[in-house]
Order: C-alpha cells, then structure tokens, then sequence
C-alpha cells in the first residue's frame, strides 16, 4: 500500500463549503461553517481517510 501525505485546513475546508452552499442558494453563517469543517475532518479521521498529526512548534 502506498502512503501519501497529505495535509487538510479545516479553514479551507469550509471556505470550500461556503462557496459551494452560496451556489446551492444558501447564506451559511461563520459559526456553522466551522462545524461543518469540524465535521468534515472528524468524518475523515473516523474513516482512516486521513490521520491525525499534531504540530510541533
């Protein structure tokens, strides 16, 4: 099996998701668009899509 890394930003993710609801009509508000993006990464992590890493600074 071949591994890949890859990185995701919950910020992107629901910058994503504003511009796809704005399309389909709908005026997504901040606050729900950083849990969807929550959602989203947990959807992912529980799939072992991805996971998770931590940061080191």
């Amino acid at each position: 099996m071949k591994e890949i890394e890859v990185f995701i930003d919950t910020e992107e993710i629901a910058e994503f998701f504003f511009h796809e609801l704005i399309k389909r009509g709908y005026v997504p508000g901040e606050e729900e668009l950083d849990e969807i993006a929550d959602i989203t990464f947990e959807y992912l992590i529980e799939k072992s899509i991805i996971d998770e890493e931590v940061e080191e600074e």
